[in-house]
């Protein structure tokens, strides 16, 4: 019996599952793992502040596949065939048990990567997946030997690698030329552009107020439909927190053609608009006459954000609520809902980098994930042009195109060896 062989390029969260569920699935399998680096795993262990941020704690496919600003349609087919659930059993049945916090982010109880990375090493050793590091993969050619058709593999290194199957999980590349490989091969890329960043605004005096947050602020960029809601983080450069984060990932394109020189629009009060705040601070004013407008802030906003927009308004904080004139009165109202920034730059956030873009959906078969151009060529991962917000629905996406490419490899290879 002729033994088959699956090449998996890429030593992450999509690689991993693939290799191991592949060697599982298909003890006949002879499987190899190549790492360009000499490190396993990297983003696995510094995901979630070294805790990795696992999955999300949503078991619903249509509310799943809101979180991911490019590959919607793609996952609602992939998601089907392994979800949330199954991630959960999988690593369950290998002793590691996740729990969900407040947010919906679900992590190992030990709050450690090294479960999730000791896990998967271990899974790898069990079923005899073969890993080679320092193997940066420079061309793949398809060769027919021996009236086989065959991939060769060639690495950096100098070493050629042939395999019956190939499995490209090597994470996404920040410029094109780097898909090259994949391009020759006949597919095509959807150009990167980061994802997931913080915007700066610099010189500007709201950057006295890092570290202060607001739990419920809406962010839109003027001129265009994208804006969202949530935690908004005052930093040292400029703005974070998840409102920001979200926002950046899904007009990830659009803020790459303006260069990232834009203006946004923050309300700092979710609930409300302007109308109603005006209302507010008329009821105010009748309320609490007699008191200074800085001991009496009266919307849920820390009190140096509330000194921050008095003084933005032009307005005298010892001044009483009586003696507010209605002119600054309506500015104030502006400036709590609609106040304007200008925005020059973005910061990589953290660990969470991520690249919009990569190999094009319409070229890989999202109930497969095999490449619709190379027979036996599949993809699994951030390779592909899908990405989501922060929140571990990246990594679901690697457990589940990984896996899906498992199960059909070694099906192929099974029915290749018993026609």
């Amino acid at each position: 019996m002729q033994q088959k062989k699956l090449i998996v390029i890429g030593g992450g969260a999509a690689g991993f599952f693939c290799a191991v569920n592949a060697a599982k699935k298909n003890s006949s399998l002879k499987v190899v793992l190549l790492e360009k680096s000499n490190k396993l795993l990297s983003k696995v262990k510094v995901s979630g502040g070294g805790r990795c941020n696992v999955t999300h704690a949503c078991f619903t496919i249509s509310e799943m596949i809101k979180n991911y600003p490019r590959g919607e349609k793609f996952l609602k087919q992939s998601f089907h065939h392994f979800f949330t659930k199954d991630t959960i059993e999988w690593f369950e049945n290998k002793n590691v048990k996740l729990k969900t916090e407040a947010d919906g982010r679900m992590f190992p109880i030990s709050d450690s990567s090294e479960t999730i990375i000791t896990s998967l090493l271990h899974e790898a050793n069990k079923n005899h997946v073969e890993i080679l590091m320092n193997h940066d993969i420079i061309r793949i050619e398809k060769r027919i030997v021996e009236n086989k058709n065959l991939f060769q593999v060639f690495s950096k290194n100098g070493s050629i690698i042939e395999a019956d199957f190939i499995c490209v999980a090597c994470g996404g590349f920040h410029k094109p030329d780097q898909y090259d490989w994949l391009t020759k091969l006949g597919h095509s890329v959807e150009t990167p552009v980061p994802s997931l960043f913080t915007f700066n605004v610099p010189k500007n005096p709201i950057s006295e107020l890092m570290g202060i947050s607001v739990d419920k602020a809406q962010v839109k960029i003027n001129g265009t439909k994208f804006s969202q809601s949530g935690p908004l983080l005052i930093t040292h450069w400029g703005f974070s927190g998840p409102a920001v984060l979200k926002l950046s990932s899904f007009a990830a394109r659009e803020l790459s053609k303006m260069n990232y020189n834009f203006t946004i629009s923050i309300n700092w009060l979710e609930d409300y608009h302007e109308n109603s705040v005006l209302e507010k601070l008329k009821s105010i004013r009748y309320e609490f006459a007699g008191k200074k407008i800085v001991n009496k802030n009266p919307f849920t906003i820390p009190q140096r954000l509330w000194e921050y927009h008095l003084q933005e308004s032009g307005i005298d904080p010892e001044k009483r609520w009586a003696d507010l004139p209605a002119k600054q009165q309506n500015i104030l109202a502006k400036q709590l809902c609609a106040q304007i920034f200008y925005v020059k730059g973005k910061t990589t956030f953290k660990e969470e980098f991520v690249t919009a873009g990569g190999i094009k959906l319409t070229e890989v078969d999202a109930v497969t994930m095999e490449s619709k151009i190379v027979p036996n060529l599949f993809f699994a991962g951030e390779i592909l042009d899908v990405d989501g917000i922060t929140g571990g629905f990246n990594f679901q996406h690697a457990w589940t195109s990984g896996w899906i490419a498992a199960k059909e490899i070694s099906r192929k290879a099974i029915a290749a060896i018993n026609p």
